[in-house]
C-alpha cells in the first residue's frame, strides 16, 4: 500500500506519512502513559519544575566532565534549543572549581550559508551560543582549551574521528516539529526515495554532513529564533549524523514543551517504546539505540484535543 504524501510539504517525507492508526495511537497517549513506555534502553523522566529540568540538564555536563581524564578524555555532545542549561553549567563548574581542562564538548549542529557554516559573528551561529552562555563564562584556569572544543564547522571527517578518539558518554538533544535530533531531517521525496523514506539501517549510516533542511524545520527556526522573519534563517545546516550518535553512550533528549508540540511529544516516545523506527520521523531511530533517556517539563506535556482559542 503506498505511503500518504505529507500534509506539511508534499516533496518531503515526515511523520504526517505514517501509518494514520499509529499517528491516532499517539495522540491518545495521557501522560501516565509516557511514564508505561519506559522499557530496558528507554527511560522517561519527568520534571515537575523548569528549575529542576534544566538543572537536571545542566547536570549531565558536569556528570560526564567529572569522569574524563588526561588519560582517558571524556565529554558531551550539547544542543542549542534548549539553552537554559548552559549558563548553569559554568555557574556549577565555577562555583565548585571543577576543573575541566581534560574534558571534551561537542556541539551538534551549525548553519551553513552559500556552502559555509556561518562564523561565530553570525547572529545565529550555535557556536556563538556556546561560547557566550557556557565556556566564555567558565573560569579560565578551570576551562579546556578550544582545541577540546568540537564544532561541525570545519573538518567534518575530523569531527567524526574525534568521537573515535575520546568518549562521548552522553549525547544531549531537543527535539524539533519534523521529530529530529539536531537538523537529522527526513530528506526529499525523489530519486530512490521517491516512494519510501530510506531504511532504518540506511538513514543510520549517515555521519557528520551538510543537510538541506525540511521546511518545518526552518520555519520553526523563525518561530523560536528569530521572530518569525523566515528570510533570515538559512535553508542548510551542518548536523552530526547518526554515525556518531551510535559513538555516544547514552542519547538524553530535552522535552521542555517549547520546540515539539503535545503530539510529538508523545509519538515518538511511542515509536521509540515500541520499537517502530521509521526515517521518516528520524527521532524513531533512537528505538535502536541501547540507551536513551526521554526528559519531560511534565506541565509542558500539555493535551492533544481540539479546543478553540
Amino acid at each position: 500500500m503506498a505511503r500518504p504524501i505529507s500534509k506539511v510539504a508534499p516533496d518531503w517525507w515526515d511523520y504526517t506519512t505514517l501509518d494514520p492508526k499509529l499517528l491516532a495511537d499517539a495522540a491518545r497517549l495521557k501522560e501516565k502513559d509516557l511514564l508505561q513506555l519506559s522499557r530496558p534502553g528507554f527511560k522517561v523522566v519527568f520534571y515537575e519544575t523548569l528549575e529542576d529540568f534544566y538543572l537536571a540538564e545542566a547536570l549531565e555536563y558536569i556528570q560526564a566532565w567529572r569522569q574524563s581524564t588526561p588519560d582517558n578524555p571524556a565529554g558531551i555532545c550539547g544542543p542549542i534549543g534548549p539553552t537554559e542549561q548552559l549558563p548553569l553549567v559554568a555557574r556549577i563548574v565555577n562555583a565548585l572549581e571543577l576543573d575541566v581542562r581534560s574534558a571534551h564538548f561537542w556541539g551538534m549542529d551549525e548553519w551553513v550559508e552559500e556552502g559555509k557554516p556561518v562564523p561565530v559573528s553570525h547572529p545565529l551561529s550555535f557556536a556563538k551560543a556556546d561560547m557566550d552562555l557556557c565556556f566564555h563564562r567558565i573560569d579560565k584556569k578551570l576551562r579546556m582549551l578550544t582545541a577540546q572544543l568540537h564544532f561541525p564547522t570545519g573538518d567534518l571527517d575530523a569531527y567524526t574521528r574525534s568521537y573515535d578518539q575520546v568518549r562521548c558518554l552522553v549525547m544531549q538533544g531537543g527535539q524539533g516539529e519534523v521529530k529530529h535530533w539536531a537538523f537529522n531531517d527526513p530528506p526529499r521525496r525523489i530519486g530512490k526515495y521517491k516512494d519510501a523514506p530510506p531504511s532504518p539501517q540506511e538513514f543510520r549510516k549517515l555521519k557528520a554532513r551538510v543537510t538541506d533542511l525540511h521546511p518545518m524545520t526552518v520555519i520553526q527556526n523563525a518561530r523560536t529564533s528569530g521572530g518569525g522573519y523566515v528570510a533570515g534563517v538559512p535553508t542548510q545546516a551542518a548536523t552530526v549524523g547518526p554515525l556518531e550518535t551510535w559513538k555516544a553512550e547514552k542519547v538524553s533528549i530535552w522535552h521542555a514543551g517549547m520546540h515539539d508540540n503535545p503530539f510529538g511529544q508523545r509519538l515518538t516516545a511511542l515509536m521509540i517504546s515500541k520499537k517502530i523506527p521509521d526515517s521518516s520521523c528520524p527521532m524513531s531511530l533512537l528505538a535502536d539505540h541501547p540507551n536513551v533517556q526521554f526528559n519531560y517539563y511534565r506541565p509542558g506535556i500539555g493535551k492533544v484535543e481540539a479546543e478553540m482559542h
